[in-house]
């Protein structure tokens, strides 16, 4: 039997052709032919730095990092060209993911130009660094242990301190915040010779017993600023929501030059001021001891007491929600004090109900003892003596070194004043300081009826201050604005409007006005006057007896319009004109008064436009000072013509000696235009157009009343020049 074999089934293809035998599979791939991807790569990269970080993480956590103490003296002494050892143990590692660095004996030298001690040393510093805040720009302890530590912390002239580690300029002292402390034996020492202040402060825990974690961080001392010594005392309240990150309770007292301060609220963390909320109570006995402790200057007060929430924000220290009394006076608003280069800037809005005016004085240079005590005593109590004489116009120096320091923008409105005679209310104040140069621009207010605004600048700048006066009275009643002084309202229908504009030279407003130029001038309008104060002033005897027996006081009189301007130099004010025409009178006055020594030398006259029997037609003359001024109408041309008069009677009748006391009326109108401009004595004219021969040139010394004699003129004139 033959075996019959089967052909392979690719032997043979459709055609009958063999077909080709199948391919072989792959050879599996040899180690020296795989490839890593990019990712692959970047993975095994990402995995060794884990690896390493790992490995360095478990070596510094077995060993706590000892073996860094050297490495870190000498990398830190290269970085901040400061010697820095560590006496003791020394740690540095991870715990787990914190760093945390422990050093015992721990010392840092100072600058070069600081005094001769470590700018930082401690028996034991402990703390926990939280690493993920600090990722992102934030400085975090989780917790700090501060045994016997000593800080020197210092600025110098130049603008450097002890704790930025370069030449540069010093940076502001930017602490980390801390959740939890425990600080024990420690002092800090703080100087700033810029600001003018110092501190030595000791720092102490107090740990309570129990089972609540509450610490109490406090803190006293003593300083200096600006020359006046204060003690601080305080301590930081930790309850048991700070450790988890909660906020600290701040309580604090401050004691100087007869001011107390109390200070309570809550900060961010113990040592975070940014966003604090705080109280502040502060009380005194004189507002301007507590400014001057920061370089600000302020007038004198009375006793004050004021309260505000404070915070900071930024680089500015925040008061709202002010209220509070300085004296008898409210006060209400907010304040900012921002410290900077070159000079602080103080900003304030104020509100005041109601101003006591005896609150007012200092803010002309009047001490707040005596502006007090003018309230009780009346003007004597604001009266010195000078030379034998007595003076009015305060003398209080502007502190200009102060001035210096500091920028202000402040503005205060006052509803009404409470002061006897004093018809004033609305006040407004803008007040602002660059670089020593001061303005009250606008300072206005109401005044009986009237509006009075000005502008006032104290420049500082230069050697001797000079002070720029600008004050202007709107159209304001007389009736109102004379009411203190006998002038009734009823049957007074004049009007005064002024303006005076001045310049002067001193730093006290004594001095500015003994040294000032310029011009004061009040103009009466068209109006009327009662009866009874004009012919007072005129003197003229015969018609106020027969209207004072018909019961006629109050039979109004016609001012036509009126004058009384003074030319200010060198400090001495001189009539440039005193002229009133009303009705039936034209009254002049001359002379004038002087700001160096505040005397007086003023006479006035009044010629009847009609005529008038047992008219005296003499002078009135005003002397005395400021402070003390007296009336005298028996003036010399009065006893000469009573002389006269008795004269003529004797030796002749009794019907003769009435002729002394004749006023013929031959007084000439005064033209109103150059009245009612302000203008001076040489511009004015008589309704005629002529000039005028009785008002002077507006000086002191020449130029005396042409109607008399010229003996009495000289006479007249030595005793004016004597009194300066």
């Amino acid at each position: 039997m033959v075996e019959t074999v089967p052909p392979a089934p690719h032997s043979v293809g459709a055609s009958g052709t063999a077909a080709p035998p199948p391919p072989s599979p792959p050879a599996p791939p040899t180690a020296a032919r795989r490839r890593i991807t990019p990712l692959g790569w970047v993975g095994r990269i990402l995995l060794g730095i884990l690896v390493a970080l790992f490995l360095v993480w478990l070596v510094l956590f077995i060993t706590k990092g000892r073996f860094l103490k050297h490495p870190f003296e000498r990398i830190v002494t290269k970085m901040s060209n400061r010697p820095v050892t560590v006496a003791g143990d020394f740690q540095l590692y991870f715990a787990p993911f914190n760093l945390k660095f422990r050093a015992e004996g721990l010392s840092i030298g100072n600058a070069d130009w600081a005094k001769p001690r470590p700018f930082f040393n401690s028996r034991l510093i402990e703390t926990r660094l939280a690493i993920v805040p600090l990722i992102f720009g934030h400085k975090r302890l989780n917790y700090l242990t501060l045994d016997g530590a000593d800080a020197d912390l210092e600025w110098n002239k130049a603008g450097k301190n002890t704790w930025t580690f370069s030449d540069k300029p010093g940076k502001p002292l930017e602490l980390p915040a801390i959740r939890t402390a425990t600080v024990t034996g420690t002092r800090i020492r703080y100087r700033d010779p810029r600001m003018l202040i110092g501190a030595d402060l000791g720092i102490e825990t107090v740990k309570a017993t129990g089972t609540k974690v509450d610490n109490a961080i406090r803190f006293s001392g003593t300083g200096e600023a600006r020359g006046t010594p204060f003690r601080l005392s305080g301590a930081l309240l930790s309850p048991n929501e700070t450790i988890s990150g909660g906020q600290n309770r701040l309580q604090a007292n401050i004691r100087a030059a007869n001011t107390v301060a109390d200070i309570s609220g809550t900060l961010p963390g113990a040592t975070e001021i940014e966003g604090a909320k705080l109280n502040l109570d502060v009380r005194g006995y004189n507002l301007q001891d507590l400014f001057l402790v920061a370089g600000i200057a302020v007038p004198d007060t009375r006793a004050y007491r004021l309260r505000s929430a404070l915070t900071k924000q930024g680089p500015e220290w925040r008061f709202t929600g002010m209220r509070g009394l300085i004296g008898g006076t409210d006060v209400a608003g907010r304040m900012t004090v921002r410290p900077g280069e070159p000079r602080m800037k103080l900003s304030a809005v104020l509100a005041t109900r109601t101003l006591d005016m005896a609150d007012a004085g200092p803010f002309i240079g009047y001490s707040p003892q005596a502006a007090g005590a003018a309230k009780t005593q009346g003007k004597a109590a604001l009266v010195r003596t000078v030379g034998g004489t007595p003076r009015l116009l305060p003398d209080a120096p502007l502190r200009v070194d102060a001035l210096k320091n500091f920028d202000a923008d402040v503005k205060w409105t006052v509803r009404t004043v409470k002061g006897k005679g004093i018809p004033l209310s609305n006040i407004a104040l803008a007040l602002t300081l660059d670089n020593r140069l001061l303005s009250l621009s606008p300072l206005t207010f109401d005044m009986a009826g009237g509006h009075v605004a000005s502008d006032i600048s104290i420049n500082a700048r230069v050697p001797q201050v000079v002070t720029d006066y600008d004050i202007r009275l709107s159209p304001t009643p007389l009736g109102k604005l004379f009411a203190g002084w006998g002038v009734a309202e009823s049957g007074t229908s004049g009007t005064l409007k002024a303006r005076v504009q001045m310049r002067g030279v001193g730093n006290t407003l004594h001095d500015s006005l003994a040294t000032s130029n310029g011009r004061m001038a009040f103009i009466l309008p068209r109006g009327t006057f009662w009866t009874r104060n004009v012919q007072i002033a005129e003197l003229d005897i015969g018609t106020f007896v027969q209207k004072m027996f018909e019961k006629r006081l109050k039979e109004p009189v016609q001012i036509n319009c009126g004058l009384v301007a003074f030319t200010v130099k060198n400090g001495i004010a001189a009539a440039d004109p005193i002229l009133i025409d009303t009705q039936k009178n034209v009254m002049i006055g001359r002379g004038g008064f002087s700001f160096k020594n505040e005397a007086l030398d003023l006479a006035f006259r009044a010629d009847g436009k009609k005529f008038s029997l047992f008219s005296a037609q003499s002078p009135v003359g005003i002397n005395g000072y400021f402070a003390k001024p007296g009336i005298n109408p028996i003036s010399g041309d009065l006893i000469a013509r009573a002389g006269t008069g008795i004269g003529l009677a004797a030796v002749a009748t009794p019907l003769a000696g009435v002729l002394a006391f004749v006023d013929v009326g031959d007084a000439k109108s005064a033209s109103c235009g150059p009245i009612l401009s302000g203008a001076t004595a040489q511009a004015q004219r008589t309704t005629k157009g002529e000039t005028r021969d009785d008002v002077g040139k507006g000086t002191p010394s020449k130029e005396e009343d042409g109607k008399r004699s010229k003996d009495d003129r000289k006479g007249e004139r030595k005793k004016f020049l004597g009194i300066f």
